[in-house]
């Protein structure tokens, strides 16, 4: 009975961590809207950091003080937040939030494809292999035809999202190397190490304090900050520990209608139905890369 009403509450987490992730991109829409991407996401990243690193400190747990784990975490935080985090603010000035949110669902794909390719850790499955091209069909399908002629308005836009979405799976596999480290070690040092990076950026080229943003956009900041960044976060780590990476990475294709749908619901969005077509074409590629085998599940 103790084992049903874990799991029970650990599928509620799971689908929590989905939203959290989905409205991620509604929030950033709302946000840029008045705030530049760079100033968004260095006060984003500094708000996170400083909320998990309080977090870390009510636990009782210290940051590393050695110069080579912190190496580490600034080149985490360059291929997990201070790239990707920027060229999707940046995009979604042009790109619908659902879009976003369907493009930067397929990190799963692209992890598996990096492992595959260089350290080539990852078995090859037939499986697998229809999750990778599904999902390269369904980007292509919402990318659209006009990228395949480089002549839309908003394919460079778009191509920003996919390329944030290889640095997230990037990121993905040089944050294994972080084993021994309590989990929110590195989530709270990368973001500590992006504000860094970000904020004499955003001094320097946009002078924040000549800024006149929206009420919306300031409520956006916040509730990216504290909840799509650093709740997400403990519950991310929360269900490492429990369901494991594999099962957790299966919100990935949880948050694509989640996404989609919050887009519809508060900015008034609305999908092309090539584009519907596309995101079911990345959601079975996703489902294909992260739902365990039914003999890995019993056997588990």
């Amino acid at each position: 009975m103790q084992v049903k009403s874990g799991m029970t509450g650990d599928l509620a987490l799971l689908l929590l961590l989905a939203v959290l992730w989905g409205a991620s991109y509604t929030f950033i829409k709302i946000g840029v809207e008045t705030i530049p991407p760079v100033t968004f996401i260095a006060a984003r990243t500094l708000i996170a950091g400083g909320i998990l690193l309080a977090i870390l400190r009510w636990r009782g747990i210290a940051m590393p003080r050695d110069a080579a784990t912190w190496r580490r975490f600034a080149f985490q935080a360059c291929m997990n937040s201070v790239v990707p985090f920027t060229l999707i603010a940046s995009a979604e000035r042009s790109v619908d939030a659902g879009l976003a949110t369907i493009l930067n669902s397929t990190s799963p794909i692209f992890t598996f494809l990096l492992t595959a390719l260089i350290t080539r850790h990852e078995p090859v499955t037939m499986r697998k292999l229809f999750g990778v091209g599904a999902g390269i069909v369904g980007i292509c399908l919402v990318v659209g035809t006009q990228a395949l002629g480089g002549l839309g308005h908003q394919f460079w836009a778009q191509l920003s999202i996919v390329v944030a979405t290889v640095s997230y799976a990037g990121a993905a596999i040089f944050g294994r190397g972080f084993r021994g480290l309590d989990p929110m070690l590195p989530a709270a040092g990368s973001m500590l190490c992006g504000a860094v990076m970000l904020v004499p950026a955003s001094l320097v080229w946009d002078q924040p304090w000549t800024l006149a943003p929206s009420g919306a956009s300031i409520l956006a900041l916040l509730g990216l900050s504290v909840f799509s960044t650093a709740l997400a976060f403990v519950v991310y780590f929360r269900l490492i520990q429990t369901l494991g990476s594999v099962g957790t990475t299966s919100q990935a294709y949880l948050r694509v209608p989640i996404g989609v749908g919050l887009g519809a619901i508060f900015l008034g969005e609305s999908l092309a139905p090539i584009a519907w077509l596309g995101m079911a074409f990345v959601v079975a590629g996703v489902a294909a890369m992260t739902i365990p085998a039914r003999g890995r599940m019993v056997a588990r």
